[in-house]
């Protein structure tokens, strides 16, 4: 009986998914080449691999491929963001009118990333008591699209700054899919050791022990 080969124990592995986990960023400067369609395939079956709770695999994916799409999102975008800094003041505000905040208009790829709140698959086992870990479980897979795209040099930028209520009515999601990311896919313009909102003052990553605690 041949024995199954397993990366557990692999030090090269373990090496290159440290590197993999620390040299991830959030992507918001995009060239404009595109993504080659079987390396997208690749990712959409890379990301098919995440956890999910009861093997729901509850994760929808909706390519935006028409461009007066793209610009109304990118317009949205741009307006919720300019009412979100409404909140800073003085140099604060200053700060937060100098980032960029998406790549819409220049990444190859769109896609809005929701959870279907009732789905077939998994038969409903493990959330009964917890059914918000069918989103969860959402988050998990754009984590995994994520690093995949990461180790292909393909940067990702998860925009938040939006009113998914909008954001559906332009895709005419189905009412039950609850929607959970608008994502840009692309190679990045300029790959930078730091990320981008601890280089420009903003917020830098904090010790890990701050967010431990014990009982």
């Amino acid at each position: 009986m041949s024995e199954t080969k397993s990366a557990a124990n692999d030090p090269d592995l373990t090496r290159l998914v440290d590197d993999l986990l620390t040299w991830r960023r959030n992507v918001r400067h995009f060239q404009r080449r595109p993504i080659a369609e079987l390396e997208m395939e690749r990712l959409f079956a890379l990301a098919q691999c995440a956890p999910s709770v009861g093997n729901a695999q509850p994760w929808r994916f909706i390519r935006v491929r028409d461009k007066g799409l793209r610009a109304a999102l990118a317009d949205h975008v741009d307006e919720a963001a300019r009412n979100a800094g409404l909140c800073y003041e003085g140099e604060r505000a200053t700060r937060y009118a100098s980032l960029k905040l998406h790549g819409l208009r220049e990444a190859p790829e769109i896609l809005a990333v929701y959870c279907d709140e009732a789905p077939s698959a998994g038969q409903g086992l493990g959330r009964a008591t917890m059914p918000e870990t069918l989103r969860y479980s959402t988050v998990l897979a754009i984590h995994t699209l994520w690093l995949a795209a990461q180790s292909r040099g393909i940067g990702l930028g998860w925009i938040s700054i939006v009113e998914p209520g909008r954001i559906s009515a332009m895709l005419a999601a189905p009412p039950q899919w609850h929607f959970v990311a608008l994502i840009c896919l692309g190679y990045a313009d300029a790959p930078s050791s730091l990320p981008e909102l601890e280089r420009r003052g903003w917020q830098a990553r904090l010790d890990w022990r701050d967010n431990i605690s014990e009982r």
